[in-house]
C-alpha cells in the first residue's frame, strides 16, 4: 500500500499516536503525517504510507482550514483548554466589536509561536523549555490568513467566539484566538479546534481510527488508500508519453516545451504517466522541468 490515508484524529491523541496506531493497522513501518495537530484538536490528519511519506511535504505546504471556538477573558498557559488558567478577567464585548477587529488578522501577518509548541529555539523545542518552567523570546514569523470569518457568537462576560480560518502552514490557531482577544483588550483560549481541510483534501472523506481498524480486519484497507496522484491534485497535472515516463522515473530533466508545458507555467507540478500513475513531483523553472521527488514504480 503506497499512498495516503485521510484520518479523522480524535481528541486526546497526539499526531504521533495516530501514526503509531496506523503503523500497526497497516502493518507498515514507514508511516508519517502532514502537519501536527495538538492533542485537544480533532479532524483531518493526512497520513503517508511507504514511499508516499516523501511526498507529505507537498501536502503540508497547502493551506489548511479550521473551525475553532475560543472563550474570551480566560487565558491559559497553553492557549487551549488543556492548560492551566493564568487569568480570568471578564471581556463582555459584542459581536460587532469582535467583527471589527478581524480584518487586522486577514492576509499576511506576523505571529509569535506559543511557548507550548514544537518550534525550536537554541536547539530545544519550546514545549520542552516550558516544561522546565522557562519562557524565552520567540521570533515572530510571517503567516497568511487567507480567510477569517466569525461563524457563531455567544454573548456573556466570557463570550464564546467561533471562527472559520483558512491559513498557511505554520499558523497557530491558538495564538490567533488569543491575538484577537488582545485586540479587544483581553485574553482568550481555545476550547475546541477541528481541522476540516488540507488543500483540496477534506475531513468528510476521512476515516476514524475505528473505521480503519475494521477495514484492516476485513482486508479492505487498501481500498481506502488515496493514490499519490489523487492526493496531490492541487498541483497542476502534466501527462507524459511512455518514453518520457521512463526518463522521468530515472530523474531526467526536460525542457518544458518537450513535455508540452505552456510558456509561463512555473512552480511545482505532478508528472504522471499515460496510465495516470504519479511518476514525480517536479519544479518548472526558467523553461526547465527538474524533479523534486521521483516516485519509485
Amino acid at each position: 500500500m503506497i499512498g495516503f490515508l485521510l484520518v479523522d484524529k480524535p481528541a486526546g491523541w497526539t499526531s504521533h499516536d495516530v501514526v503509531a496506531k496506523v503503523r500497526g493497522i497497516a502493518r507498515m513501518k514507514r508511516v508519517g503525517h502532514a502537519g501536527t495537530l495538538d492533542p485537544m484538536a480533532t479532524g483531518l490528519l493526512v497520513i503517508g504510507l511507504g514511499h508516499a511519506t516523501r511526498l507529505l511535504r507537498f501536502v503540508q505546504s497547502l493551506p489548511k482550514e479550521y473551525l475553532a471556538t475560543a472563550v474570551l477573558g480566560v487565558a491559559t498557559d497553553t492557549l487551549d483548554a488543556d492548560g492551566a488558567v493564568l487569568s480570568r478577567e471578564p471581556l463582555p464585548v459584542s459581536q460587532a466589536e469582535v467583527e471589527s477587529v478581524l480584518d487586522r488578522f486577514r492576509g499576511p501577518i506576523l505571529q509569535t509561536p506559543p511557548m507550548v509548541s514544537a518550534r525550536k529555539v537554541g536547539g530545544k523545542k519550546l514545549y520542552e523549555l516550558a516544561r522546565d518552567g522557562k519562557t524565552v523570546e520567540r521570533e515572530a514569523r510571517p503567516v497568511t490568513i487567507h480567510e477569517l470569518e466569525l461563524t457563531e457568537f455567544a454573548p456573556s462576560d466570557y463570550p464564546e467566539v467561533s471562527l472559520r480560518v483558512v491559513c498557511s502552514t505554520g499558523t497557530y490557531i491558538r495564538t490567533l484566538g488569543d491575538d484577537v482577544a488582545q485586540a479587544l483588550g483581553g485574553r482568550a483560549h481555545l476550547i475546541s479546534l477541528r481541522r476540516t481541510g488540507n488543500g483540496s483534501l477534506v475531513v468528510e472523506a476521512a476515516a476514524t481510527i475505528e473505521q480503519l481498524q475494521a477495514a484492516a480486519d476485513e482486508e479492505r484497507l487498501a481500498g481506502m488508500v488515496l493514490s499519490p496522484a489523487d492526493a496531490l491534485s492541487d498541483l497542476p497535472r502534466i501527462v507524459v508519453s511512455a518514453d518520457q515516463a521512463s526518463g522521468v522515473s530515472n530523474g531526467r530533466r526536460y525542457e518544458a516545451s518537450v513535455l508540452d508545458i505552456a510558456p509561463g507555467v512555473e512552480g511545482l507540478v505532478r508528472v504522471v504517466g499515460p496510465d495516470g500513475t504519479l511518476l514525480a513531483v517536479s519544479n518548472v523553472e526558467k523553461g526547465r522541468v527538474v524533479p523534486e521527488v521521483v516516485v519509485p514504480q
